[in-house]
């Protein structure tokens, strides 16, 4: 079983930046290239959608996160983090960390995001 803690979530302003860390403190006992780590996000009445996800080789981002967003692994520590930036309100919502290994998925608790003025 895998046990997520992320960290990071807060309000910003329009245009602001803002850095989320998610890890598995205890939890991940294989080896870590093995797993895919990253980001979805929920806004109000709205699907969970992807932000980013990194695997070993590679990396994947919505399409509304390109270019602003930057997810990096950091593998002696087994965690992610998501550098956002030029935030926009509409990048508001519930952010939340998932993990993918070997074909089951395990998700955080998730930590909120508010772009407001």
């Amino acid at each position: 079983q895998v046990r997520l803690a992320e960290s990071g979530g807060g309000l910003v302003p329009p245009g602001g930046s803002l850095r989320l860390s998610c890890g598995a403190p205890g939890t991940i006992t294989s080896t870590f290239w093995t797993y895919t780590m990253g980001w979805y996000r929920q806004a109000p009445e709205k699907q969970r959608e992807l932000v980013a996800m990194a695997s070993r080789d590679s990396t994947e981002y919505g399409d509304s996160v390109k270019g602003r967003f930057t997810i990096s692994r950091d593998n002696s520590r087994k965690m992610v983090t998501l550098q956002m930036n030029s935030l926009r309100p509409e990048d508001t919502g519930v952010y939340y960390c998932r993990v993918d290994h070997y074909g089951t998925t395990y998700w955080g608790k998730g930590t909120l995001v508010t772009v407001s003025s």
